[in-house]
């Protein structure tokens, strides 16, 4: 059932868990400081939003993204020319990997990891080519309280290298152009395995198979096997949501508290999405 949110747009529930659909705005337009406001309220209470039927130039989506705090610049990736916090997310037709596929939360690497994310469809394939998105609110609740009386206060490691460093998994695409891969293998950062939402007060999961190498402080088999048994948790399909793209559709994610998995399910044809990312804080 569509909700009416202080009469300024409707959300509809994409499942039982998270992500929602939000009709009546037009985002090439600024919105006032009340609807931002109650998006704002929206995006922590769903994790992820949809909007149908959009057109925007890169300053338009720009100029949304602002609206909910300062843009990032991705550190390894290669930016559109004209504007450095836009990355064109391209696969071709004779790709034989696709940027962001695997779960993952985007630049968890980073000290400060982005808030969330804003993703917009420029021309989507034919078929195919759907965003998994996994509540780690729902991972971390399903977690028996001897599980996360044990995860409570872990750290963990997160670095770069395994997909930026030279031959990462995300340095394969023919269509994405990368940089400095020996920084991306030096860089390293702790945060906590489990994560209090800053605005909620939620806690998550906060580990993902692209980004965490271990778990500090336990033997390599140690981290290895609890890292395998969170992931599971992680991406179950009881926790997630299933987003399909048509031209126009912009979706915005909470990097705080959601992972996603871009599928690859549409070789031989071409797919090129729009990417901005919003500068977050430190996970406490």
């Amino acid at each position: 059932m569509a909700v009416d949110t202080e009469a300024h747009f409707t959300t509809a529930p994409l499942s039982g868990v998270l992500g929602a659909e939000v009709s009546g705005l037009d985002l090439s337009v600024a919105l006032g400081g009340e609807v931002v406001a109650d998006l704002r309220r929206a995006f922590v209470e769903h994790q992820v939003l949809v909007f149908r039927g959009q057109n925007l130039s890169p300053e338009q989506q720009i100029a949304f993204g602002a609206q909910f705090g300062e843009l990032d610049t991705h550190p390894f990736v290669v930016a559109n020319p004209d504007h450095p916090e836009v990355i064109e997310v391209i696969t071709e037709a004779d790709d034989v990997t696709n940027f962001g596929g695997g779960w993952h939360s985007d630049l968890t690497f980073l000290e400060r990891p982005d808030l969330g994310s804003i993703l917009y469809a420029v021309k989507p394939p034919p078929h195919g080519g759907d965003t998994l998105f996994a509540s780690q609110f729902a991972a971390y609740d399903a977690l028996s309280d001897t599980m996360k009386s044990m995860i409570d206060g872990l750290t963990a490691v997160h670095s770069a290298g395994p997909q930026y460093g030279d031959g990462g998994l995300s340095t394969q695409s023919k269509a994405m152009a990368t940089k400095d891969a020996d920084e991306a293998m030096k860089h390293t950062v702790e945060h906590p395995v489990v994560r209090t939402h800053p605005e909620s007060g939620r806690k998550g999961l906060f580990v993902n198979q692209a980004f965490t190498v271990r778990i500090k402080g336990l033997r390599a088999p140690e981290s290895a096997a609890m890292l395998q048994l969170l992931h599971g948790y992680a991406t179950h399909e009881s926790f997630t949501c299933r987003v399909q793209w048509d031209p126009g559709t912009l979706v915005m994610w909470d990097n705080r508290s959601v992972q996603h998995f871009a599928l690859f399910d549409y070789r031989g044809h071409r797919r090129h999405m729009r990417r901005i990312t919003i500068k977050g804080d430190r996970p406490t």
